[in-house]
């Protein structure tokens, strides 16, 4: 996605105020002329939402890469804030090489947080409801409508078009393109799915092709499209916040309650197998892992809020 001068010189300058007023050092008379900036122009407000998001996600960044960034005295965040301000008035998509979550994240039509849901109207009168951690470009013009998933999960349900253009989504393995219809694209780092609620889609993995009906679901990636197969209770469960499990390994479901949380979730190896059922909620996912300690007999161990490990053998 391209951005306008504009914007560009909007982000800029969002990022100078943000290195700013986390600086330590800022003063009143910053504070009076940031919220001046501010009301100065709506592009303004749209560039600020982005450089906080920024600055909200620094503390995801891997640590091969977040160490020598943040690690230091001599290395303050404004320092850091001013590499991302480089790297936005250059319209650089890497750091260091590095296609990173954050600075995808500022260039997105539409992007979703840590366990946060959101749904949008589109220009031509389709819904898109976005699951945790979702990416969206949107393409449409007078020959097609294209949605771009860069990550996570989305619920698309499409509205007749008068032109007749075509309505796809297009992730990094594939493309879906929809036959009048609701449907879930999933893209996730070992490929992507999708599952028909109503009417059809046609799914295609060069050069093959497979149609799905209502009530089905594919994966597909790099080795092409895979088996077709029954859609179950667990499928779009998240739309009415929560995650169904349905003999299901436990390592499965902790990695997708993962999704809903900051922080690092994981089981012993020795329990990663351990067949799971049951519904678990995504909006409070203490909740969730206090249901499997104690119907499970496992043992939940929090070293801090945001480092959690699940072991054998509850001790009460």
């Amino acid at each position: 996605m391209s951005l306008s001068p504009a914007e560009l010189k909007a982000i800029s300058s969002a990022a100078q105020w943000y290195a700013r007023l986390h600086s330590g050092v800022a003063t009143d008379a910053d504070q009076v002329a940031w919220r001046a900036w501010l009301a100065a122009d709506p592009g303004h407000h749209q560039a600020w939402q982005r450089m906080t998001d920024v600055g909200e996600q620094m503390a995801r960044v891997p640590g091969a890469l977040a160490a020598p960034a943040l690690r230091g005295a001599d290395r303050s965040r404004r320092q850091v804030l001013r590499s991302v301000l480089v790297l936005a008035s250059a319209g650089s998509l890497g750091w260091l090489g590095w296609r990173s979550e954050v600075t995808r994240d500022l260039f997105v039509d539409y992007r979703t947080g840590v366990g946060e849901r959101r749904e949008f109207r589109l220009a031509d009168g389709s819904s898109l409801l976005l699951n945790t951690q979702t990416s969206v470009n949107l393409r449409f013009d007078g020959r097609q409508r294209v949605l771009e998933l860069l990550a996570g999960e989305i619920l698309v349900s499409t509205a007749i078009d008068p032109a007749q253009r075509p309505f796809k989504v297009v992730t990094r393995d594939g493309e879906v393109r929809a036959l009048g219809t609701r449907f879930i694209v999933r893209s996730q780092g070992r490929g992507s799915e999708v599952a028909v609620l109503e009417k059809a889609v046609e799914v295609s993995v060069s050069p093959s092709k497979a149609r799905l009906e209502a009530g089905q679901r594919m994966a597909f990636g790099p080795a092409g499209l895979g088996a077709m197969q029954s859609s179950d209770a667990s499928v779009g469960a998240w739309r009415q916040g929560s995650i169904i499990a349905i003999n299901r390994p436990l390592a499965e479901l902790l990695a997708d309650l993962s999704r809903y949380r900051r922080g690092v979730l994981r089981c012993d190896s020795s329990i990663a197998d351990l067949k799971v059922s049951g519904s678990f909620p995504i909006d409070d996912t203490d909740l969730a892992l206090a249901a499997l300690e104690s119907g499970l007999s496992l043992r939940v161990t929090r070293y801090s809020r945001y480092w959690v490990n699940v072991s054998g053998g509850a001790t009460g």
